[in-house]
């Protein structure tokens, strides 16, 4: 494995190569980006890793600052899983002029991004950037960042860019925690209460499968999620991959929630397919 921080020296290894599987992160990874690793490396000739804590997709007021990093234990489970190169950019490197930037159009006032305004141009931002870098043939996301996965797909419809992007599924802890970096945020109780999270999805799963109404269904999830010394930050369900509102022709539904326990907002969801 190489690592590389030149953009110049990124592009050069990978001319030529008939195939480059692309998994972008922001670090202290875990078995969930594992999972997309192993994965593009099935499918790829190359695979790349980038790590970068993107400034642009935080707030004023969110955990840049702290957010977790381990450059070692990165490095470790990158060349475990087959990386060939890891693109480790600054903010010079990634925003060397910052004159321009991607915008959202639409999608981003709901779930996330009615809480965190601004935080999905970032993303996008930092993703054209990514691509325009590597030019992937391949790029991989987990559908635990469901509403960041639709965005991206569709920018890269709108813009016309050359890459498959490839839905990964979630992958969960034991108890059927979601893998996050932030969940080492949690302490003993919390870590104790999350796991309620994707139990209140599956009994709105089961909810669903009985008939019923998704409205009640909704109810019912905010319900299971009052967690002592937490608050909830949303309980919604929208049509995916549109992010719009469900409608009675709809096929899939995503229901998202998202949770703030003391140091950790927590988000989880799951994708509800009518009639399957």
């Amino acid at each position: 494995m190489k690592i590389m921080q030149s953009v110049t020296q990124l592009r050069e290894a990978l001319a030529g190569q008939t195939s480059v599987g692309f998994v972008p992160t922001m670090g202290f990874l875990h078995e969930g980006h594992a999972s997309l690793l192993e994965q593009a490396r099935q499918e790829n000739d190359i695979v790349v890793l980038s790590i970068f804590v993107n400034p642009t997709q935080f707030g004023p007021n969110e955990d840049l600052d702290r957010y977790p990093r381990d450059e070692q234990r990165d490095q470790q489970l990158a060349r475990a899983a087959g990386v060939d190169y890891l693109f480790y950019p600054t903010n010079d490197v990634m925003y060397p002029l910052d004159m321009a930037r991607v915008t959202v159009r639409s999608g981003d006032d709901v779930l996330c991004g009615a809480s965190r305004p601004g935080h999905f141009d970032g993303v996008l931002t930092v993703v054209s950037k990514l691509f325009n870098i590597v030019q992937p043939t391949r790029a991989y996301f987990g559908l635990k960042d469901a509403q960041q996965l639709a965005l991206i797909e569709g920018y890269v419809a709108d813009y016309f860019v050359p890459v498959d992007i490839k839905r990964c599924p979630i992958i969960r802890e034991a108890d059927g925690l979601a893998k996050s970096s932030r969940n080492v945020y949690l302490s003993e109780t919390e870590r104790k209460q999350a796991p309620g999270i994707q139990q209140a999805l599956q009994q709105a799963k089961q909810a669903l499968d009985a008939g019923t109404p998704l409205e009640t269904v909704l109810e019912q999830t905010r319900a299971s999620l009052h967690f002592e010394g937490t608050t909830i930050d949303y309980v919604e369900a929208v049509a995916y991959p549109t992010l719009g509102p469900v409608e009675a022709t709809t096929e899939t539904i995503l229901l998202a929630v998202a949770v703030q326990f003391e140091s950790a907002r927590l988000i989880d969801n799951l994708l509800y397919t009518r009639g399957a």
